[in-house]
């Protein structure tokens, strides 16, 4: 098969030829028709997160089709449609685990940073901590639910009930999150890079009731903030911008160092919290949501071998919506 291959943290991926792999057991091996692109996999590549298996295949909004089961696998039949998310595997009985905090488990490992992802021609994955994939989307267009739109559902949840809520840095799952947080009917203020307009053109397309710059005072206080951008600059921005008793989310695996803040930012019962990974109930809980809304990804396709511009034009703020690998039939 082929695939795109991290060997060296901080250069680019080689695209090479490699064996397919074989399911081990509970595993299914799929045939990776998209796999999407995610800021996540630019902190791996740029060496931000710091423990990736080496070499490694990155992707891990994958979509495919059961191509081969590993011994006892069961879960799903050959040819069914399959997606796999950021959470690969957990261990199954520690506190966490048993709580249903399986986000929180140190054992865990992630797709397309400790296990082999989805820019590649095949992926093999565990199927307990795979999705089916509802009808109604294209193999383009269900790849960034599976962790855009994922995380930021978590993110979502975790701000509570806030019907103004505020979303910074209008990427592939604020572009999602916002089409959830409308059909709530919450009013939604979008917060871009300075000078964006096309963004926050596109944030009013989809119905925010404001958008503005990053450090940008929005025309009214908000109830909860979500941070998406992994700039720390942001969180003394988004405290400042909620009312008492407001949450502000931290929806990033990564993000830059936060400057110090005067504590009246915090006073008066704000909170101040962060999203980690996932967990299938999310994922059965969204997916059904994401198909009942229903939600509609924009998107931009690059094929395999060009995954190299797409991660730059991801990190230039250059692709409106989600960028998605086309795997089948790309070149």
């Amino acid at each position: 098969m082929r695939a795109m291959v991290l060997r060296k943290v901080g250069a680019p991926l080689s695209l090479e030829d490699r064996p397919v792999p074989s399911p081990g057991p509970g595993q299914v091996l799929l045939r990776v028709a998209a796999c999407g692109i995610c800021r996540t996999d630019l902190h791996i590549v740029d060496g931000e997160l710091s423990e990736p298996k080496l070499p490694l295949v990155p992707g891990h909004q994958i979509v495919g089709r059961v191509a081969a089961l590993g011994n006892g696998a069961g879960a799903f039949q050959l040819g069914d449609r399959v997606g796999v998310p950021w959470l690969g595997a957990t261990c199954g009985i520690c506190a966490e685990c048993r709580e249903g905090r399986e986000n929180l488990c140190e054992q865990a490992r992630f797709t397309g940073y400790q296990r082999d992802g989805g820019f590649a021609e095949y992926a093999a994955a565990d199927e307990r901590f795979c999705f089916a994939i509802p009808e109604g989307f294209s193999d383009l267009q269900a790849a960034p639910l599976l962790c855009a739109g994922l995380i930021g559902y978590r993110s979502l949840r975790l701000a509570g009930s806030a019907r103004r809520l505020g979303i910074y840095g209008f990427g592939a799952a604020a572009h999602i999150v916002i089409q959830v947080a409308r059909w709530q009917g919450r009013e939604v203020y979008a917060f871009t890079r300075s000078g964006d307009l096309e963004g926050q053109a596109f944030a009013r397309q989809l119905g925010a009731a404001w958008a503005g710059g990053s450090q940008e005072a929005p025309p009214q206080e908000l109830q909860a903030a979500i941070i998406f951008a992994p700039s720390g600059e942001l969180v003394p921005a988004a405290l400042a911008a909620v009312c008492k008793g407001g949450t502000v989310v931290c929806a990033g695996i990564h993000m830059s160092d936060i400057p110090s803040f005067p504590y009246r930012l915090l006073w008066g019962e704000r909170v101040l919290r962060s999203v980690a990974n996932l967990t299938r109930l999310d994922g059965e809980e969204f997916l059904e949501l994401a198909q009942r809304i229903p939600v509609r990804t924009e998107i931009r396709s690059y094929p395999l071998a060009e995954a190299n511009q797409a991660l730059a034009d991801l990190r230039a703020g250059k692709i409106k919506g989600a960028g998605v690998l086309q795997i089948v039939g790309s070149s």
